[in-house]
């Protein structure tokens, strides 16, 4: 997941010039394009925005990893926690999407995403409405993760302050 802190194309500045993944858009928002030959030139010419982006991809591979650790281990409400608390990361304020798009990001089928939005309802961590999500309680949604959401976001605090 990338919001406004990172990039797409992590193939480029990794040197490689065919990306092995699709980038899919979730939500509406401006973004800036450039060439991979551009790319690599100003990589070459800053050190500083070479590490910028080394780091980003240090980051976003730590969150890559967190996420088949959390596909493997976590319960899919606990995933669903994880989920919306990235989204508030990147998006801010309440979150519009639909238990369909949620399907698709966690890889389970529709009405688990629904049994698992019941569930945090429920317990008051979050309100959701059609189409819509808000965090009640952010910190106790965080808990309710339950370790599967914060190790890439500690890296990144860490690397970008």
């Amino acid at each position: 997941m990338i919001g406004s802190e990172g990039m797409t194309g992590l193939a480029a500045i990794l040197d490689d010039d065919r990306p092995a993944n699709e980038t899919i858009v979730q939500g509406a928002g401006t973004a800036w394009r450039i060439s991979t030959d551009d790319l690599k030139r100003a990589m070459l010419s800053s050190a500083t925005l070479r590490s910028c982006l080394l780091h980003f991809a240090h980051v976003f591979l730590a969150q890559a990893s967190q996420t088949a650790l959390a596909n493997g281990y976590a319960k899919l409400e606990e995933r669903l926690a994880r989920w919306i608390l990235m989204s508030q990361d990147r998006f801010g304020g309440d979150l519009g999407v639909t238990h369909d798009v949620l399907a698709l990001c966690l890889g389970v089928r529709r009405p688990g995403v629904t049994l698992a939005m019941h569930f945090l309802e429920g317990r008051g961590l979050i309100k959701s409405t059609r189409s819509h999500i808000a965090v009640v309680d952010r910190p106790g949604l965080h808990k309710h993760a339950n370790g599967s959401y914060g190790v890439p976001e500690a890296q990144y605090a860490r690397l970008f302050g």
